[in-house]
């Protein structure tokens, strides 16, 4: 990739530093080549073992498992974003008192921000990803001709990284501040305890070599010191 300041997975740094998919102007859909029938792209399958949504429509669903296999797409590190539980993670934090703005304040007036100022709009994070996967594909559809999850990898990440450097323009919404709520999340999911529904098999502390829950690690500090540290990591579920 010509431009590696913020390369594919370059977030996966450490335990969890977050950085963004790098920036790319996409090619408009008359600039482009329709591909053959035989080769058009399909829809990005939802993972075999999906776990039945609860909050997300399937044209959503689908959003998210493509955003978060292309952000986290399988490699030698891990398995891809969907397979490591991080699009149920999504719907389960959406369904929930996140998705319902438990803990904003809601009553108003709402002002246009300062961008230092975080999110500034009305809606809840649930109606907020509804509003943003809808004006997401919308663009999509007028870019490439087709949602995001049925675009050919490439175009997927141009995308993505069109709507990071704020060059995909959303009717309503800024498609800039969708992306960074997409990654934040996709980052929770990914490094959260799996009991919240991401980090399927641990796969991301393992990646990290993070130990998980336990508290104290005085005399592992202790025998570990200038060591590699090979205890597998443990979980919430491991002390229930």
């Amino acid at each position: 990739m010509a431009d590696d300041s913020i390369p594919r997975r370059g977030f996966l740094v450490g335990a969890g530093t977050a950085l963004a998919a790098g920036l790319a102007s996409p090619a408009p859909v008359d600039a482009q080549t329709a591909p053959a029938a035989s080769t058009a792209p399909t829809a990005v399958p939802a993972p075999a073992d999906a776990e039945p949504l609860l909050t997300l429509n399937a044209t959503e669903a689908a959003f998210i498992v493509a955003a978060v296999d292309t952000l986290i797409p399988a490699d030698e590190l891990s398995p891809s974003g969907s397979a490591c539980g991080v699009a149920a993670f999504i719907d389960r934090q959406l369904a929930g008192a996140y998705g319902s703005g438990a803990r904003l304040y809601r009553a108003g007036p709402f002002r246009n921000g300062k961008p230092e100022l975080g999110y500034q709009l009305a809606l809840t994070p649930r109606e907020f990803f509804r509003a943003g996967v809808a004006a997401a594909n919308d663009w999509t559809r007028k870019t490439y001709g087709r949602e995001l999850d049925r675009l050919k990898e490439a175009d997927r990440e141009a995308a993505l990284r069109a709507m990071e450097a704020g060059k995909a323009e959303f009717v309503g919404l800024g498609g800039k501040a969708f992306f960074e709520a997409l990654l934040q999340i996709t980052m929770e999911g990914f490094f959260a305890d799996p009991i919240y529904g991401g980090n399927r098999d641990m796969a991301s502390w393992k990646m990290v070599g993070y130990p998980g829950l336990p508290a104290t690690y005085r005399e592992d500090i202790k025998r570990y010191f200038g060591k590699r540290y090979d205890k597998a990591p443990q979980s919430i579920a491991d002390f229930s």
